[in-house]
Formats: C-alpha cells, sequence, structure tokens
C-alpha cells in the first residue's frame, strides 16, 4: 500500500527496501510455456515447465461445453494434466495458475480444439472388407493390453467404511474411478489418484453389502474395469454401564479400542484461503497418523460429493 505513494524522489531508501521484496515473490515460482501434448474427441493433455522455482499446487480453470466453470487443482509435483469429459470439435480456453501458499502467483493459457467425433467407424462394423475399423481395432487392444486391473480385494471392514486395495500388473493409469451405490440406492463416484491402489470408502451404513466397481481411466477413457462385494461391520454395541465388572475377555477389547482412537487424532479444520469459486482448508494431526482422508461435502445442487485425500496432507484446495 505504501508503493504508490512513494512518489517522492527525496526518499530513495523506502522504495529500494519494498521492490527487492516484491520481485523476490514472482522469481520464487515461475510458469513455463502451456502447451497441449494429445488431443481427443472427449479430452486434451496439457504440459507445462516450472523453470524457476516451485508451487504448493496448481489449479486449471476453463468452460465446459454449456458455458459453465470447471477447475481441476493439481498437485504441485505435477507438469501435465488430462482434462476428461469434454464435448468433441469444440474450441477450450484452458488457464493454468500456480498456487503458493493459497495465493495465484503466476498464470499461463492456452487454446485448443478437441478432436471430431468418430462418428464414421462405429456404424460401420457389418462392413468387414473395410481396413480402417481393423487397424483402430488392434490400437485399441494394444492399449487394453498395456493397462490391467488386478484382481480387487477387500482388507479391512468397519460398520460405516470399507477398504479395498488392487494392483496393477501390466502398464499404468491416469487415474480411477471406484463406483458403488449407497444404502439408499443413490449411485456415488470416488475419483482415486493414478498412483494409488488403495482407498478407504467411508459413510457407508452397518450390517449392509455393496458392490464396488474399479475403472482404470487412460486419457479420459475407461480402459479396464473390476468389481467386488464388500460388507461392512454391524454397529458396535456399548456395554450397559450397570454390568461394569464383565468377563475379562472384554476387558482387553475395550482397552484396545480406546488406544487405536488415541493413537490417530484429527485437529482443528480451518479455512486457509477462498475464491469465489473454491475453498483451501487446512488440518493437523497431532497424534498418531491416518491411512488416508476423506472430504464430503454437498454441491451447490445438494448433490453429496467426497474427494479423497492422501495420508500424507495437511491441506485441500476444493474446487
Amino acid at each position: 500500500q505504501e508503493l504508490p505513494l512513494s512518489t517522492e524522489e527525496p526518499q530513495p531508501e523506502k522504495p529500494q527496501t519494498e521492490a527487492p521484496t516484491a520481485e523476490a515473490l514472482p522469481v520464487r515460482g515461475v510458469l513455463g510455456e502451456l502447451r497441449v501434448s494429445s488431443v481427443t474427441p472427449s479430452s486434451v493433455q496439457l504440459h507445462w515447465s516450472v523453470p524457476q522455482g516451485s508451487f504448493d499446487s496448481f489449479m486449471l480453470q476453463y468452460r465446459d461445453a454449456h458455458g459453465q466453470p470447471q477447475a481441476l487443482p493439481i498437485d504441485g509435483g505435477s507438469h501435465s494434466v488430462t482434462v476428461p469429459g469434454l464435448s468433441p470439435s469444440r474450441r477450450y480456453r484452458f488457464h493454468l495458475y500456480g498456487l503458493q501458499g493459497g495465493k495465484r502467483i503466476d498464470r499461463v493459457s492456452i487454446d485448443t480444439v478437441t478432436g471430431e467425433a468418430e462418428a464414421s467407424e462405429g456404424p460401420l462394423p457389418s462392413e468387414e472388407p473395410q481396413q480402417k475399423p481393423k487397424t483402430d481395432s488392434t490400437t485399441s487392444d494394444a492399449l487394453l493390453v498395456q493397462a490391467v486391473l488386478g484382481e480387487p480385494t477387500v482388507s479391512s471392514v468397519t460398520p460405516s467404511s470399507v477398504q479395498l486395495h488392487w494392483s496393477v500388473p501390466t502398464g499404468s493409469f491416469d487415474s480411477f474411478m471406484l463406483q458403488y451405490r449407497d444404502a439408499h440406492g443413490q449411485p456415488q463416484a470416488l475419483p482415486i489418484d493414478g498412483g494409488s491402489r488403495s482407498v478407504t470408502v467411508s459413510g457407508l451404513s452397518p450390517s449392509h453389502r455393496y458392490h464396488f466397481h474399479l475403472y482404470g481411466i487412460h486419457r479420459g477413457k475407461r480402459i479396464d474395469h473390476v468389481s467386488i462385494y464388500g460388507i461392512t461391520d454391524k454397529p458396535e454395541e456399548s456395554p450397559s454401564p450397570s454390568e461394569e465388572p464383565p468377563t475379562e475377555d472384554n476387558q482387553p477389547e475395550h482397552s484396545q479400542t480406546e488406544v487405536s482412537l488415541v493413537r490417530a487424532v484429527l485437529g482443528e479444520l480451518r479455512v486457509s484461503s477462498v475464491t469465489p469459486d473454491s475453498v483451501g482448508l487446512q488440518w493437523s494431526v497431532p497424534e498418531g497418523s491416518f491411512d488416508s482422508f476423506v472430504l464430503q461435502y454437498r454441491d451447490a445442487h445438494g448433490q453429496p460429493q467426497a474427494l479423497p485425500i492422501h495420508g500424507g496432507s495437511r491441506s485441500v484446495v476444493v474446487p
């Protein structure tokens, strides 16, 4: 606030002290050119560099085919992202922001057009003599072989959560999507990072059977799919207070539960930054540690949303 007022020439010292500080901030994190590395009818892959400094995270913003603003939070260590769910033959403008301490430090933009819809190839499977579909099918077969999902397993169950594990014996995926129906029959979708091999699904109902579908996603397309059933535990019945001297068998279990509760404790959840279309949250873990976190909330239309977070994280930006 003092910089615009320091127009009087007899005070050279103040601008000199403040200018280096202001100039040091942009140098700390600088975004390189944003470029398009691949395009399909429904997705765009973007790459960028960080020639100087580093960023805590990135935020990619654009408008979808209906003109609605979309925001995609990206980890600070990433230098590429695949934007799925786009419309074919449409021009999009992408804005990439570099964030430090919850503030936008730098920004780069790019325009690109998605590929044309492959309408001519789909309706003609009966015409065998054509060679184009054969070439395309071998290409898609190669993609399927390249990335394969292993059989999922249920590793732990509580009355309100199920933990799932899986493997990727061949290739790799950009991301995963876990889909299931809740106790009321409403469909739920949980996006998962491509490097993850486990997820904890929380907010479930006790003694309920769930059918989980895990999809492996590559360049915005579902490449492989595996399913598994999981049944949540019965609700824990707390012993009546009148029966204080129960059998000794129950006493160790009770103390074990107390120990596990003390072992991992969440600190206060606070808001670190706010924009018109996002909120930055921070928290602490004063005791113990967690495998992962799940942030749940309802969007502007009242639809439940769930955001999985890595166990080592202590902050998240909700776009």
